[in-house]
């Protein structure tokens, strides 16, 4: 495997690719920087796996071009394939198979000697706490170990880029830390991740540049700062003592901020976006505190603060992530 390159790791121009009369990517442009946690953001059926597949070289563009490394994913596939690896959504290794079998079969595919195999394996089965189960069947793992092992499947070889396309889908919290934990330390071994994901705090707390999708389309893009300055400069989150006066609380915000109201999924809460900067901000935040104990909603909890990923989508989409659209 060749070593690692400065700048861009991936770099896209209108590609475009149809199924049928479904225009599933319309025009992506993507400049990933080498060396980092890309996110690609955007609800289900948005084009984000498709993305992932002709960068991967599994699909041919129908147009525009794509670069990995400096190497055009049609004309040089195979330079393209020597360095970079996928783990897709569902898992790709034997049930049958224990988690030592899976990863010697893996590794002497890739070249490994056997005893190299085995020890590769066992290093990645301990690094990713799969120790204890190494012998185990992995169709008795449970879904996060599931996700952990084909994570380890995927670096047999250390890729200089890594796609990760939605790998915490349908994980409880416990095992998403954990896959979080694996992505952090394979960037820290100077792997380039690109992450395609439907969980915003997701995006969030791993990627350093964000890539929000729709419809098969790039509607946004930039650090997490520049995209949640983009609709705001701040937002007031309210927990209330009562979850009976939430509709209260929610027609005063919306009257004192002159902002459109979220209702979280926690009953007491409520989240609004805040137009002024600086200063104004806090004013408008101060003011509809005050408002709010005027008109006898009791507040338990009240906080000024940058606007979240979710606010971000639903401003730009004017939907969630969650929700779907036709693929």
């Amino acid at each position: 495997m060749s070593g690692r390159t400065d700048g861009l790791a991936v770099e896209t121009a209108g590609l475009v690719k149809t199924f049928g009369e479904t225009r599933a990517v319309d025009g992506v442009d993507l400049s990933v920087p080498a060396g980092t946690v890309y996110g690609v953001l955007g609800p289900n059926g948005a084009g984000k796996t498709t993305v992932v597949r002709m960068l991967a070289t599994l699909l041919r563009p129908d147009s525009g071009r794509a670069r990995v490394f400096g190497h055009d994913v049609v004309r040089e596939a195979d330079a393209v394939r020597g360095r970079v690896s996928l783990t897709g959504q569902y898992a790709s290794v034997d049930e049958d198979m224990t988690g030592t079998e899976n990863l010697v079969l893996l590794g002497r595919l890739l070249g490994h000697g056997r005893r190299a195999a085995r020890e590769r394996g066992d290093q990645l089965l301990t690094a990713f706490g799969l120790g204890d189960a190494a012998a185990k069947q992995v169709k008795h793992y449970s879904g996060g170990m599931r996700r952990r092992i084909d994570i380890a499947a995927s670096i047999l070889n250390t890729p200089d880029l890594l796609f990760l396309d939605e790998p915490t889908t349908g994980l409880d919290p416990r095992s998403r830390n954990q896959v979080w934990d694996i992505v952090r330390a394979v960037v820290a071994q100077g792997t380039t991740v690109l992450l395609t994901t439907q969980y915003l705090d997701e995006a969030d707390r791993l990627a350093s540049r964000v890539a929000v999708i729709d419809r098969g389309t790039v509607i946004a893009e930039g650090t997490k700062g520049e995209l949640k300055a983009s609709v705001g400069a701040g937002s007031v989150h309210v927990r209330l003592r009562d979850a009976a006066q939430r509709r209260r609380a929610g027609e005063v915000l919306r009257l004192v901020l002159d902002a459109e109201v979220q209702l979280e999924s926690d009953p007491v809460a409520l989240t609004a976006r805040v137009g002024a900067g600086g200063r104004g901000a806090a004013e408008q935040a101060a003011r509809a505190l005050a408002e709010l104990a005027r008109s006898g909603v009791t507040v338990d909890d009240f906080s000024l603060g940058q606007p979240s990923l979710d606010e971000v989508f639903l401003a730009l989409t004017g939907r969630g992530t969650k929700d779907e659209v036709a693929a």
